[in-house]
């Protein structure tokens, strides 16, 4: 029979063993390729520290030569800086001690200065102590001249002005400038003599009784003014304008009277003959 006769074949399996050897081989054979790729890599890298080592080392020699070279250049710098110090604090010295000189001089001029200013002020005030002195006395003198330059009643009963009773007194009152004023001197028994715009003429004089009599010709008319006193006020009416005139005698002796007439600022004024 068929069934009988056939008689399957023994199937031999692969052997698991081998399987497993040749998988430990490849195992081993890429454990020992990579290894020594490792090595070799490591080998490589342990090559380039060495290189940078020694790169590093070189450029530590060099750094370090350069920073003794360094040193050396700040040892020389230290040194000449020193020196300059040393010029420095020599030139500083040498300029205060100038300076300081310098300073004594100024004082001692300034000294001398205030010393020269005050005697000047000194000598100033000296001045101005004498001329106090000298307005002092022209101030007692001044209020003398005025106790002197009284004003009096004239003989015609008007109020007079100032009057001089000297010729310094007189000059007193030309510097006021109030009026205008003309100095004369009258010889007795002589001819009617011109003052200003009128003519006097004195007829009698008595030193010891120190009056006079003398007339006055003004517009045409002649008024005789008797017995009058020295320093009296003698007023008269003149002119178109009826202006006030003053004359007043202060010496009198036996041949003479001398005085001044006053007139106002706005008199007529004499005519002189060229």
């Amino acid at each position: 029979m068929p069934d009988e006769d056939f008689q399957p074949s023994e199937v031999h399996p692969i052997s698991e063993v081998s399987t497993g050897k040749w998988v430990l081989l490849l195992v081993a054979i890429a454990y020992v390729a990579g290894s020594l790729f490792l090595i070799f890599n490591l080998r490589g890298r342990l090559d380039q520290v060495s290189k940078d080592q020694a790169a590093s080392s070189a450029q530590i020699a060099e750094l370090t030569k350069r920073m003794q070279s360094a040193e050396a250049s700040d040892e020389t710098l230290a040194q000449q800086v020193g020196m300059t110090k040393k010029d420095l604090a020599s030139r500083a010295a040498a300029i205060t001690r100038a300076q300081r000189a310098a300073e004594a001089r100024l004082a001692e001029q300034q000294k001398q200065q205030i010393s020269a200013v005050t005697g000047e002020v000194a000598g100033v005030k000296t001045d101005v102590g004498g001329v106090k002195t000298d307005v002092a006395s022209t101030r007692a003198d001044l209020e003398a001249t005025k106790a002197k330059l009284a004003s009096a009643i004239g003989d015609l009963g008007v109020q007079s002005g100032l009057i001089a009773r000297t010729s310094s007194d007189l000059e007193i009152l030309k510097h006021k400038g109030d009026r205008n004023y003309y100095e004369f001197t009258l010889l007795r028994g002589a001819k009617p003599q011109p003052v200003s715009t009128v003519s006097l003429q004195l007829k009698k004089a008595d030193a010891k009784r120190g009056k006079f009599t003398l007339n006055v010709t003004s517009d045409d008319k002649t008024i005789e003014k008797k017995d009058r006193n020295i320093s009296e006020p003698i007023q008269f009416y003149t002119g178109r304008d009826r202006m006030l005139y003053e004359l007043v005698v202060w010496t009198v002796d036996k041949k003479k009277a001398v005085g001044y007439l006053s007139t106002p600022k706005n008199a007529p004024v004499p005519v002189t003959a060229n």
